[in-house]
């Protein structure tokens, strides 16, 4: 695939959105689960160190955004790190970015639906995740401009009521009502195994910007509007989630986080109405996060379809709504399965794992770019492979081996596939 799709081709998909549409849904993708879910993990393996692996996860997430706009302004069709690694460094490398990708955010949007429905209604979670899934595949059905639309009444309501709780809190620590608990001496105390560790599952928050990507067929101009929308949609999530990141240390401490299972609600103080508002933000936060996340994954199937790397029937597009129909039902299907089957916990560690190995995979294909088509210096893809690739490692053991496995199972079944195709040649 050579980014050379045209609009207006037979089986494509509609350039819907400017850089506006792009932003928010790249925006609820990112400040949807992660912001109310992330911070118990991360304080578990790092305690008040979570804040210096923050930063790390925010410095490699803005690595990995100036790569993948660098990418998206020449190769603007759906499928993300997929297409630019099979346009860029050859058909293995794209099909191993696509196939983690479909794996991890596949687990992210099952982890999303399970939190989504531990907030609304703990004791039956799973069959509101079900329902979730199912209703905002049904939402994606109906074409780009729906999700978009959802996005930013998702993020209207998230940032209102975030700000809303971020002001309470800070008055409260201004007059002496809920009063910093932690010394930011500590920041050090559990070494730095614990803190990339954070890192890794931080980084669970930020990938957002990879939907963007993957929607670049849908996109008006969007050697344009994707790097626009990429830079915009992350300088807000970091300012956002090192505001909340901080007060949760601070107010709560690595103890109480750590055993949080409603991080916010414990932050705005545990009591009505706030708690309440923390809960209902959160589950409107999942709702966003889903559904870019569901759209983003059609899209990968699509393009990964049209290669051949997946059942060409994915690749089917609907006349009347311009989706792609069979990805998204597909998609949904096995979301549901991973929630049916699955814990949010072990989700989120295999997820960004197989996430952090599909941004390295972006970056080398950066990096093979031609000089015409490179505006950034070739360091920020060395640090940005690094970065990921170390993450990566230092995720808890049982995501690391799940996804080296899952990768391992796709390459094998392509070299197998590949090879009845070359034994049917006459």
């Amino acid at each position: 695939m050579n980014g050379s799709v045209r609009p207006d081709a037979p089986g494509t998909l509609r350039r819907h959105l400017g850089v506006g549409g792009a932003t928010v849904v790249g925006l609820a993708a990112m400040i949807g689960a992660g912001v109310f879910y992330v911070w118990a993990p991360a304080a578990a393996a790092a305690g008040s160190g979570l804040l210096i692996g923050l930063v790390i996860a925010g410095v490699i997430a803005s690595l990995n955004a100036l790569s993948s706009a660098q990418l998206a302004m020449s190769h603007p069709v759906s499928g993300g790190a997929y297409a630019f690694g099979r346009a860029t460094l050859g058909p293995w490398w794209g099909f191993s970015a696509g196939w983690l990708f479909l794996a991890g955010k596949t687990a992210s949007a099952g982890a999303i639906a399970l939190i989504l429905g531990g907030y609304l209604w703990p004791e039956q979670a799973r069959p509101v995740a079900v329902l979730a899934v199912l209703v905002l595949g049904a939402i994606n059905l109906a074409g780009i401009r729906s999700t978009a639309r959802l996005s930013a009444v998702v993020v209207f309501l998230v940032l209102g009521g975030l700000l809303a709780l971020v002001l309470v809190v800070v008055a409260g620590i201004a007059d002496g009502s809920r009063p910093a608990t932690v010394d930011l001496g500590t920041l050090l105390d559990s070494g730095w195994a614990g803190i990339l560790q954070s890192a890794g599952l931080l980084f669970f928050a930020f990938a957002g910007y990879a939907r963007m990507a993957t929607l670049g067929e849908e996109v008006r101009d969007p050697r344009r509007t994707l790097p626009r929308a990429i830079v915009t949609a992350l300088g807000l999530t970091l300012v956002i989630y090192g505001v909340v990141g901080l007060l949760c240390v601070l107010v709560l401490g690595p103890a109480v986080l750590a055993g949080a299972a409603s991080p916010l609600a414990e932050l705005a103080g545990g009591s009505e109405p706030w708690t309440g508002l923390a809960r209902l933000l959160a589950a409107i936060a999942c709702l966003g996060s889903l559904a870019g996340i569901l759209a983003g994954l059609s899209r990968t199937g699509l393009a990964m379809a049209r290669e051949g790397d997946l059942p060409g029937a994915l690749s089917r597009i609907s006349p009347a709504r311009h989706t792609p129909v069979v990805a998204e039902v597909t998609i949904g299907l096995v979301a549901v399965a991973g929630v049916l089957l699955l814990d949010p916990a072990r989700l989120v560690g295999f997820s960004a794992c197989a996430v952090l190995v599909y941004y390295a995979i972006a970056h080398l294909a950066a990096l093979r770019q031609p000089r015409e088509q490179r505006w950034l210096p070739r360091a920020v893809q060395y640090l940005g492979v690094t970065g990921c690739l170390l993450l990566a490692v230092t995720l808890p053991w049982p995501g690391v081996l799940a996804a080296a496995v899952w990768l391992a199972l796709g390459l094998l079944a392509r070299a197998l596939r590949l090879a009845a195709v070359e034994r049917r040649r006459p």
